[in-house]
C-alpha cells in the first residue's frame, strides 16, 4: 500500500473485530493456563465503558446526540453513564 492511499473503513466494524480478537488471545496468553471466570461480563463491561467515554467525548457531552449515535434510548444511555461512573 502507497503512503498516500489510507485502508479505507468498511463499515462493517471488521476492524474492530480484528482489534477485539488481539486483545481476547493476547489476554489468555497472560493467564498462563489459568481458567477465567465471566469473560463474556468481562469484556462488556470493559468495551462499554471506552465506548460510552469516547462518544461522550465525541458528542461534547450531549447526551441526546449521544443516545442517537448509539442507537439507544437516552434513559438507557444515563444509566450506563452511572454504572460505569461517567456521569
Amino acid at each position: 500500500m502507497t503512503a498516500n492511499k489510507k485502508k479505507k473503513f468498511n463499515g462493517e466494524g471488521k476492524q474492530l473485530s480484528h482489534q477485539v480478537s488481539k486483545s481476547m488471545s493476547n489476554y489468555f496468553k497472560q493467564l498462563d493456563g489459568e481458567i477465567p471466570n465471566d469473560v463474556y461480563y468481562m469484556v462488556l463491561k470493559e468495551v462499554e465503558s471506552s465506548l460510552l467515554e469516547i462518544v461522550m467525548q465525541q458528542c461534547n457531552d450531549n447526551q441526546t446526540k449521544a443516545s442517537e449515535m448509539l442507537g439507544i434510548n437516552r434513559g438507557t444511555l444515563r444509566t450506563k453513564l452511572k454504572a460505569h461512573n461517567l456521569l
